[in-house]
């Protein structure tokens, strides 16, 4: 499923063969094994060792209602991820988590003491899981807080679209409340 969901994901663009194996966090054996029955089924395009999504395949609109519509991770386990990163006070879902391509992030974090290179790590496996790059934002307390005040464009967008709260800390409730 990961690999396919990379591919309906970016449905315009080629990968290589060792590029997919990264993306989608498999073995060499798995994902050659996965790429040719891919393959042998018109799914995907090989062409040497650049592959692409056949725009052609039969089932293609349903397997995107299928991998893509759907709910791929709870926000439980998403928040798991995230459990090691430091002591994060809001964590809200955007865009592709809730079907709406629009969107200017998939993520926003605000915490303080966060790890970003923890938070990459988190970032990864989720995408992996996902098959495509999402788009997240990362603020520590104070500064989230001032451009909250300031009413800056990208915390706006977020804020006044479609949006899932999955963790608020009490403090940052009675702020976002005065704000929204």
């Amino acid at each position: 499923m990961k690999v396919m969901r990379l591919f309906l994901f970016n449905r315009g663009k080629s990968f290589e063969n060792k590029e997919v194996l990264k993306r989608c966090r498999i073995t060499q054996d798995v994902g050659r094994r996965e790429l040719n029955l891919l393959a042998s089924v018109g799914f995907i395009k090989k062409r040497g060792q650049v592959l692409s999504f056949n725009p052609f395949f039969k089932y293609g609109a349903e397997f995107e209602d299928l991998l893509l519509g759907s709910d791929t991770m709870s926000h439980e386990a998403i928040l798991e991820n995230f459990k090691k990163v430091g002591r994060i006070k809001l964590f809200i879902l955007s865009g592709v988590f809730i079907k709406n391509r629009d969107s200017r992030a998939d993520l926003l974090i605000v915490g303080d003491r966060l790890k970003r290179g923890k938070i990459e790590e988190a970032i990864r496996k989720i995408e992996a899981e996902l098959g495509g790059e999402l788009l997240y934002v990362v603020f520590d307390t104070k500064e989230f807080l001032y451009r909250l005040d300031m009413y800056d464009k990208l915390v706006r967008d977020i804020l006044d679209f479609p949006h899932e709260v999955i963790l608020q800390a009490k403090e940052l409730s009675t702020q976002l409340l005065k704000k929204v």
